[in-house]
């Protein structure tokens, strides 16, 4: 009997076949940075997050790696040089929220890693071969505004925005070939609809939660890390204190006879159009300042 369970075991074991990161949002929260250049290929601890994910990747033995681009796409085309990836344009990343990645993504959808191009992972999380589909996830202690997971015997149940002391979304997914399957069927048939086109793909995927079985992949709290402001990042990464890799922070410093250190506090704002218009700070008084007329103001 112990010999047919081990068998039976090692059947249920799946092989990864490729790993598709989503890279192409503006990340407009991280202002200014993400106005000259993609958040994917900002330096944190001395790599390049993407790089340092797609290393993590062949490390792991994925060699096909797909990444869905959209904002400053050409930014983009060295990986194919350097690494052999696989790039794919989103046409419509400005209009429709991440589940155009996946749609844009869904030939190569298989037994997949799906990835965020902005996350750091302390350690390598991925693997060649995966038992189930799973959403990683971090316990956070106290309020969160995070995604919220209600699990049972380690399968999730229900996904709620906002909650208190709770394992939350963060990270990697990884889809079997069954779960990509029924995932495109429920997408296809639903992406022409008008409401369709702002959902993230896991709200989607929370809507038809009952049919698309996935477990939670727990990690510790200090395994995962993203970062939607400079500030956030700051307290990761120190060198962006003093050296913020911003040409925008820079000027503005000297302009105010500051170091770049005693900006703080960025907060992006929009245009009526919904594109990124500019950043308020602090830096003793608080200023706003303005991408189209390069304009400062104090406020």
């Amino acid at each position: 009997m112990l010999k047919i369970t081990i068998k039976f075991l090692w059947r249920r074991q799946m092989k990864v076949d490729n790993a598709i990161i989503m890279a192409a949002g503006t990340s407009s929260r991280f202002a200014p940075l993400s106005f000259e250049r993609p958040k994917a290929l900002i330096e944190v601890r001395g790599e390049i997050l993407i790089e340092r994910q797609i290393r993590q990747l062949r490390e792991a033995g994925i060699e096909e790696i797909v990444i869905i681009t959209g904002y400053m796409a050409e930014q983009f085309e060295y990986l194919k040089e350097k690494y052999k990836v696989i790039l794919i344009h989103n046409p419509d990343y400005l209009i429709r929220n991440n589940n155009s990645s996946i749609y844009a993504a869904r030939n190569y959808l298989k037994n997949s890693y799906i990835c965020s191009s902005d996350n750091y992972f302390l350690e390598n999380p991925f693997e060649t071969e995966v038992d189930a589909s799973y959403y990683s996830a971090v316990y956070i202690n106290g309020r969160t505004e995070e995604w919220c997971i209600t699990e049972k015997d380690g399968i999730i149940q229900n996904v709620v925005v906002g909650g208190n002391n709770s394992w939350v979304m963060l990270g990697h997914v990884f889809w079997s070939q069954e779960f990509s399957k029924k995932f495109l069927s429920i997408l296809k048939n639903e992406y022409n609809n008008p409401e369709t086109a702002d959902k993230l793909w896991e709200s989607i995927y929370i809507e038809h939660i009952a049919e698309l079985q996935m477990k939670i992949r727990k990690y510790p709290s200090d395994f995962i890390f993203e970062f939607d402001t400079l500030d956030e990042l700051r307290i990761f990464d120190q060198s962006y204190t003093t050296n913020t890799r911003s040409e925008i922070l820079k000027k503005i410093a000297t302009n105010l006879g500051i170091n770049e250190g005693q900006i703080k506090e960025i907060k992006a704002f929009k245009d009526k159009n919904n594109a990124a218009a500019g950043f308020a700070f602090h830096a003793g008084q608080n200023y706003k300042y303005y991408y189209a007329t390069q304009k400062l103001e104090e406020i």
